[in-house]
């Protein structure tokens, strides 16, 4: 039976890929050092472990409404407009099972055949692969490389604005780059969506992983409401990755749409779960602050080793699970041209695994520097200090 065309359109998630090429080495016995995927391994908080369990208990393991129940619905907007500044009602929030959904739903519900849309490049791949599965244009804007960290490419966005889009994907505390935009910089990209009557799509997976300050939101901005979805995630927050839950909050028009796509895809996200989420939003801060604690810890170890290694440059990033160095100089001083040569060559020869920058989208022309993302949320302090201290050595053995 042939496989129908359109699936040449679909992307996938690579970083998945590098995981089962590092396990495929694990099972030979060698001990691998996981940087290459946004996992965590640390718990669950307890409170939400229990809530999950006593609703099982008390029978909440058939189907819901497909908007969610509206205990979570009510939390969620509470709480995502509590932080922003703005109000949320049950009306203005579809539950879906994880983050990931949102992107593909909103792009079938509002993105018509050949509209030019707009997306973080580098970024999580998911945005390119849905846009051209649903045979919209992707028109990828990058970043621009400054001493406080990347900054958004302004040009290409104009550029992008130029060719007809009417949609655009943010990811502040972006993933893979760490990248995160100051006030002014959102407030002008805010400017441009508003002069242009444009929608954007905020990825917020990880607003609540702010380690120090208060996090931004661009929807707070004075005409932005009314143009942001926001896709809100509990995998970071919660160390709930494999729980799979999440929501989409925004204007009430785009989300009763949003819904009548999880009656026709999943019918409701997993019962029971979203009970373990109402528990999540109403427990003490206590609970998470440990987790962004701990991050926070190994966030700071590896920004140091890394740039303690010759060639490598390593901003520290403000939220998030990833450092995004660039490794240019590196490259060179080892005789590599291919930056995928090198990810396989320091996996097969340390252990150490972590992806490269064209696992998050196709590298652009205008790009000319190398880098690579470390996630430093699936491995523990020991493991992390160990595992770079065998790659600082491995590169000071072999620079020419």
């Amino acid at each position: 039976m042939a496989i129908a065309k359109r699936m040449d359109l679909l992307g996938s998630e690579t970083a998945f890929a590098v995981s089962a090429e590092a396990a495929k080495l694990a099972s030979t016995g060698m001990k691998i050092y996981p940087f290459h995927l946004g996992d965590i391994n640390l718990p669950t908080p307890s409170s939400i472990v229990s809530a999950a369990n006593k609703a099982i208990k008390s029978g909440k393991t058939g189907y819901c409404p497909a908007p969610g129940i509206p205990e979570l619905r009510k939390a969620l907007g509470k709480d995502v407009g509590g932080a922003r500044g703005l109000s949320y009602g049950i009306e203005n929030v579809s539950i879906q099972p994880g983050g990931k959904p949102s992107i593909g739903k909103y792009i079938a519900a509002m993105m018509e055949k050949g509209d030019v849309v707009l997306y973080p490049n580098p970024g999580y791949p998911i945005y390119e692969s849905q846009i051209e599965f649903y045979n919209g244009i992707a028109y990828p804007y990058g970043y621009v490389n400054t001493p406080e960290g990347l900054r958004l490419d302004f040009n290409a966005i104009k550029k992008g604005i130029k060719k007809g889009a009417k949609h655009i994907f943010y990811n502040n505390y972006n993933n893979p780059t760490g990248a995160s935009s100051p006030v002014e910089e959102i407030e002008r990209l805010a400017k441009l969506v508003i002069e242009n009557d444009m929608f954007l799509i905020s990825d917020d997976a990880y607003f609540d992983t702010l380690y120090d300050g208060t996090p931004k939101s661009i929807a707070s901005l004075p005409g932005m409401y009314e143009r942001t979805l926001t896709m809100y995630t509990f995998s970071k927050k919660f160390a709930m990755t494999g729980w799979r839950l999440g929501g989409a909050i925004g204007p009430e028009e785009i989300i009763e749409q949003i819904t009548r796509l999880n009656v026709n895809m999943e019918s409701c996200t997993t019962h029971f779960v979203q009970y373990a989420g109402v528990a999540g939003l109403n427990a003490p801060k206590s609970e998470t602050q440990e987790i962004i604690d701990r991050l926070q810890g190994r966030r700071d170890i590896l920004v140091k080793i890394l740039n303690g290694i010759e060639g490598v440059e390593a901003h520290m990033p403000e939220a998030g699970f990833y450092v995004f160095p660039k490794i240019t100089n590196l490259l060179q001083k080892l005789g590599f041209n291919d930056g995928e040569e090198f990810r396989k060559v320091v996996l097969k020869e340390t252990g150490v695994s972590f992806c490269g920058r064209h696992h998050f989208g196709r590298p652009l022309e205008s790009e000319t520097d190398s880098y690579i993302r470390l996630a430093f949320s699936g491995i523990g302090k020991d493991d992390l200090q160990e595992g770079m201290n065998l790659f600082r050595n491995w590169v000071d053995s072999n620079i020419k």
